[in-house]
């Protein structure tokens, strides 16, 4: 079957199409309707089946495949690396599910999970999965009025966290954030549940503070039965980072998000029972969500769960990975690679690589340059891809097991099965044609596994994202175009765009054509408020070769090359009115650019919550360049 054909019938033919998928995973009763879509934006996928996702990632592998990997846990800052078996990770599940029964948790129940990337994090998920708890993961670090507005917005019956996790070799106590965070709470939660791994002070509240150690001991030949759920109950609740105000928790259901996941496993990500998959990404973020936690197990492959960074203590965490567990397939962020590129191949070559087929790169645009380096460096496919938190999996890929087009620099590549993307005009709301910039949108009912609605908030969800345009779709608040070809590319967000003197520029397009430039090794541009031409553009730039721009005059010869060469390529409303030369740039430890907390500070206002930040001397740095005439480097 034609990849056109497959696409065609999953918009054409929905109920058609996703009852077939369906047979991806297992039901402990059939569905009696495929979908649901009477109350639009609002879709039911599968109603009235009852599943499992925990039974689908563990149960039903114990009799083909008991002692085949599943779970590798590899920690970079204390040297950790356990595994478990589909046989050991099952026994392991059942024991933290009953943990979780005895401290009160029951079906539809929220647990709030607050760890580093350990095993424990990634057992507790499941053991969620399989009682029918909802799990709701605040990403490791998060300050404590931020965790505290998250607890009052899930009013977890539990709370799941650690003394501490660890991030380049520098400790991050998780404890004091918590006490601190529950004081705050308004719905404090009654029990709280930790891991003690020795790395730092963890005093108890008596009453409430449960250990995990003791407690695993207790139930150490537990077994759980498998709580069925209908296909529409909720899985999972995952806020989105960054958000002012009220936090925004995307909802998704169980029956939909495992069909999802298990059909990208076998159509974009080449799963395969029996290899190991590797995504580089956090449980605290959507990607970790669903290519750590749930699809390679979907898919009968181990899933690494890794705390570290790529290049502490050197580049080379990754690949010993690859090569010591015969890695197949890796999923990983532009970012990131972007910062391996500027450290010597030697130490990822000197690895055998042989095992990896391919590498999936999402988060943000990958750039040619960086997408050129990757592929050069490890011989294998590259492969881009597009989607948000809200949506669970791809918006934007190509299916390898189905389309065999080649990839295009820059772009994601087509829309994926179930996904009637369109681009439109943002004031007219009119389809835009081939090389027309509009804002990428989807025709609703969105696709199983996606956003059900923001938790506790419907008429949010409504006007948030199904309000903008007269006709009701989907907006996804991202630019995008599409060549002559169907080859779509995105070019950031809607929020992202630069007004210069009435002509409209994403911050995106300058960015490329930066990057570009040979001393650049990383870019992230912003607009910021000019008097005159309403916004200019403010480029900061990482230098492949920053010590000599410690002279003022080769840092003005380099901005001047760089602003030219953005004249040529976009003209001269797009050069930017400066170009800053720094040696980092502040980021999420997700590895997402921290644009509007960057635009804050060039624009002398409060950059807001950056409680999500991996390294927050790269705004202290950012604030000093911008205080002095000249741009040098850090």
């Amino acid at each position: 079957m034609s990849y056109e054909s497959f696409y065609q019938r999953s918009v054409d033919d929905p109920d058609g199409f996703w009852a077939e998928q369906a047979r991806r995973i297992d039901w402990q009763t059939p569905f009696d309707r495929t979908l649901d879509y009477r109350n639009p934006p609002f879709a039911r996928w599968f109603c009235g089946g009852t599943t499992n996702l925990c039974h689908n990632a563990l149960d039903r592998w114990l009799t083909s495949q008991p002692d085949a990997l599943a779970l590798i846990a590899v920690s970079a800052e204390t040297g950790e690396e356990r595994t478990f078996t589909f046989r050991q990770l099952h026994t392991e599940v059942n024991r933290t599910a009953a943990m979780l029964q005895s401290l009160g948790v029951g079906r539809g129940d929220r647990v709030l999970v607050y760890m580093p990337m350990i095993a424990e994090a990634h057992i507790t998920l499941l053991a969620c999965a399989r009682i029918g708890a909802i799990h709701s993961v605040v990403f490791g670090g998060f300050a404590s009025h931020s965790l505290a507005a998250r607890i009052d917005d899930a009013r977890p019956v539990l709370i799941v966290s650690a003394d501490a996790g660890s991030r380049g070799g520098k400790v991050i106590p998780y404890k004091k954030l918590l006490d601190d965070a529950i004081a705050l709470s308004h719905n404090p939660p009654p029990q709280v549940l930790l891991v003690d791994r020795g790395l730092a002070d963890m005093p108890r509240v008596a009453g409430r503070d449960q250990d995990y150690a003791t407690l695993r001991e207790q139930h150490l030949e537990a077994r759980v039965p498998v709580c069925w759920l209908e296909s529409g109950e909720i899985s999972c609740i995952l806020y989105t980072s960054g958000t002012t105000g009220k936090p925004k928790g995307v909802q998704r259901d169980v029956g939909g998000y495992g069909v999802a996941l298990a059909t990208t496993m076998a159509t974009i990500f080449g799963g395969k029972a029996g290899g190991v998959f590797f995504c580089t990404s956090d449980i605290g973020w959507v990607v970790g969500h669903s290519y750590i936690v749930y699809a390679p197990l979907l898919a009968g492959m181990a899933t690494v769960v890794f705390e570290g960074t790529p290049t502490w203590p050197d580049c080379s965490q990754w690949w010993r990975i690859v090569e010591k567990y015969r890695v197949s397939r890796m999923f990983s962020a532009p970012t990131a690679i972007r910062v391996l590129k500027k450290f010597p191949t030697a130490q990822i070559r000197n690895h055998d690589l042989s095992s990896l087929e391919a590498l999936y790169l999402a988060g943000e645009p990958l750039d040619e340059p960086t997408a050129r380096w990757v592929t050069e460096t490890l011989g294998i496919p590259v492969v881009d891809n597009y989607w948000q938190t809200e949506s669970g999996w791809p918006i934007m890929a190509l299916a390898r097991a189905l389309d065999d087009r080649p990839t295009r620099p820059g772009s994601p590549g087509m829309p994926v099965f179930g996904y009637n993307v369109q681009l439109v005009n943002e004031h007219t709301g009119e389809l835009c044609g081939p090389d027309e910039k509009g804002m990428v949108v989807i025709e609703g009912p969105l696709p199983p596994g996606c956003i059900q609605t923001i938790w506790g908030d419907d008429a949010r969800f409504v006007s948030t994202y199904w309000s903008l345009f007269e006709r009701p779709v989907y907006a996804t608040f991202d630019w995008g175009i599409r060549d002559q070809d169907g080859y779509y590319f995105i070019l950031g967000r809607t929020d992202d765009v630069i007004n210069v003197s009435g002509h409209r520029l994403g911050t995106r397009e300058i960015e490329e054509s930066i990057s570009g430039y040979a001393n650049v090794a990383e870019v992230a541009v912003v607009g910021v408020k000019d008097t005159l031409k309403g916004q200019v553009a403010v480029a900061f730039v990482i230098p492949k070769q920053g010590d000599s721009l410690l002279l003022a005059d080769v840092a003005q010869q380099e901005e001047q090359a760089i602003q030219h060469r953005v004249d040529d390529n976009l003209g001269h409303f797009g050069r930017p009115a400066r170009v800053y030369f720094v040696s980092r740039l502040p980021k999420t430890r997700s590895g997402k650019m921290l644009r509007r907390a960057l635009q804050a500070v060039c624009e002398g206002r409060d950059p807001g919550d950056l409680t999500t930040i991996e390294d927050p001397e790269a705004l202290r740095e950012i604030q000093r360049v911008l205080g002095g005439p000249t741009a040098r480097a850090g």
